[in-house]
């Protein structure tokens, strides 16, 4: 049996864990997992964990190379230019860039191979932000490192972490999403709660501050949500799928990737037009773009929907405006 966990993020990497499992047996033996982990694309930080760092103009690698040293790979999550792993033992590994320690080893320099994340065991989930990680923990709470400009880490101090540091207040947390400034978390009861960069609304406060870093360092409620099984983020909006397989969508949406048929930017999440019955979503750091998979017209198979860019924005305007 081959199972494969796909995790694709535009402009950055792609990263592929094949998961090799052998069929139980009459004797009742356990599925057995290798949890090996492949990479292809940009590697100018070491992203890739193949033991180089091609920093040429263009530091690609168009074809799948293994990442070293890794094996009982449960689960991949990838920053702007960091990759994470989760390994089944509930430890962490992290290489590429370092530079606001997002790599989570107490250095703030690159890797190009996988190296532990300091202090972690008992780990569930994990997510990536632009420049941060985020780590779930079997009790419900959370930890996060790297970049915390912007209040991204949720643990109130602002100052970056070269080491995982727990997120004040939150327990009970489900599912984790990282967006470039700003994180998300799911709790048990169906609820959000958002922190770190909100200038666009990205937390779903209801408020979107244009002055100052408008930045929010410990977790807030995303209002006006229950029933929520599910979260995403995009570079700076972030998305939310109900039990009633309907989406939430909020932040900016100069591209459309809120999904309601305007170009109007939401502090409160709104309804994304036309869909139902969707069983997943997913956003990317780097890029105005969101999906979600549904059934498909007919009702007999699933289908995958996107939305925004309707137009694919020039080079010269792919950038977020910056904390301040």
């Amino acid at each position: 049996m081959k199972r494969r966990i796909i995790l694709h993020v535009l402009f950055s990497l792609a990263l592929v864990a094949t998961i090799l499992g052998r069929a139980p047996q009459a004797t009742g033996a356990q599925t057995v997992a290798s949890g090996t982990v492949q990479a292809w694309g940009d590697n100018g930080s070491g992203q890739l964990g193949n033991g180089t760092m091609t920093r040429t103009e263009c530091a690609c690698i168009p074809t799948p190379v293994s990442v070293s040293g890794l094996s009982g790979v449960t689960a991949l999550a990838s920053g702007d230019y960091h990759s994470l792993a989760l390994l089944s033992d509930g430890t962490i590994r992290a290489w590429g860039d370092n530079a606001q320690g997002q790599l989570g080893d107490g250095t703030m320099v690159a890797s190009a191979t996988p190296v532990s994340v300091s202090g972690l065991s008992g780990v569930t989930a994990i997510a990536a932000g632009g420049l941060h990680s985020l780590a779930l923990l079997r009790d419900g709470t959370v930890r996060a490192w790297g970049s915390n400009f912007s209040g991204q880490l949720g643990d109130g101090i602002g100052s970056d972490s070269a080491t995982p540091v727990p997120v004040s207040g939150l327990s009970g947390v489900t599912a984790l999403a990282g967006g470039y400034y700003h994180s998300l978390a799911l709790l048990s009861d169906g609820t959000m709660r958002a922190w770190g960069y909100n200038y666009y609304g990205q937390l779903g406060t209801g408020t979107a501050p244009t002055g100052g870093c408008a930045c929010i360092h410990t977790p807030v409620p995303v209002i006006n949500l229950s029933g929520v099984t599910a979260i995403a983020a995009g570079g700076v909006h972030s998305l939310a799928l109900l039990g009633d397989g309907t989406i939430r969508s909020w932040g900016e949406n100069s591209q459309g990737q809120l999904g309601v048929g305007t170009t109007t930017n939401s502090a409160t999440p709104v309804p994304v037009s036309g869909l139902g019955g969707v069983t997943a979503i997913a956003g990317t750091t780097s890029a105005w773009r969101s999906w979600a998979t549904a059934p498909s017209v007919t009702g007999a198979s699933t289908a995958t929907a996107s939305w925004a860019p309707v137009r694919r924005a020039p080079i010269s305007e792919r950038r977020y405006r910056s904390p301040v």
